[in-house]
């Protein structure tokens, strides 16, 4: 059956608008792109809200996540009706790890200093994180709109463990953010190799949707394509 159906899921200091440049792009390449909200409160939370979009869908499903989204499509992606996975400067668990684990060991981005508490139990990003670190290469007024919109993250959601890594089984795709000073490039890299994906390097920061939306739609649509073909 032709996959049409691209549920996209944001990650931390996001939400469902960070998709808002990519959506009509895919529309007009013929696919039915619909944004999960996530509650960002527990790997389990958000897999309960990416699941009740998916199980909307008539039909098969691409998968998307972005950044902290890449964890939960790791475990999300194991419904059924999830055909593919396309992660976008993503954290890509396996299976008993969690986002925490995934991206030990390596050089802390610069974003990472910018993490602060945000409430009890919830972290956020500051201005200045979000500006220069998160979205430094789209235009300043549309950053201010990324950092008031921000969703805060639960710290608990670092340490949450993926069941079963559904990369393990289903084809992947991942898109590396070169110019990523939230997640360290070289994480990506080495994850889309341990994943096996069809991957695109591009000179962007880590909200590349938002900074080139073209290329990413192309991405997306391509995956959709190729699993059709399958």
């Amino acid at each position: 059956m032709a996959v049409s159906n691209v549920v996209l899921v944001h990650g931390a200091f996001a939400d469902g608008s960070c998709w808002n440049r990519v959506i009509p792009l895919l529309a007009g390449r013929g696919l039915n792109p619909v944004a999960v909200q996530n509650p960002l409160s527990s790997l389990a939370d958000d897999v309960v809200a990416a699941h009740r979009v998916i199980d909307q869908q008539d039909g098969p499903v691409l998968l998307v996540g972005h950044s902290w989204g890449g964890a939960v499509i790791t475990e999300a992606g194991n419904h059924p009706k999830v055909a593919g996975l396309v992660y976008i400067a993503a954290g890509a668990p396996d299976s008993g790890q969690s986002f925490g684990d995934w991206w030990a060991g390596y050089e802390p981005a610069p974003g990472a200093a910018e993490i602060k508490p945000y409430g009890d139990g919830y972290v956020a990003l500051t201005r200045e994180g979000v500006l220069k670190d998160f979205v430094q290469d789209i235009d300043e007024a549309d950053a201010e709109v990324v950092h008031a919109t921000q969703g805060p993250l639960a710290t608990r959601c670092f340490g949450d463990t993926i069941s079963t890594a559904a990369w393990r089984s289903k084809p992947s795709w991942y898109i590396v953010a070169e110019d990523d000073r939230t997640i360290p490039p070289a994480v990506e890299r080495d994850s889309a190799v341990r994943l096996g994906a069809t991957t695109l390097s591009l000179d962007s920061g880590h909200v590349p949707m938002l900074s080139q939306p073209e290329r990413v739609a192309d991405f997306v649509a391509q995956a959709a394509a190729e699993l059709k073909a399958q």
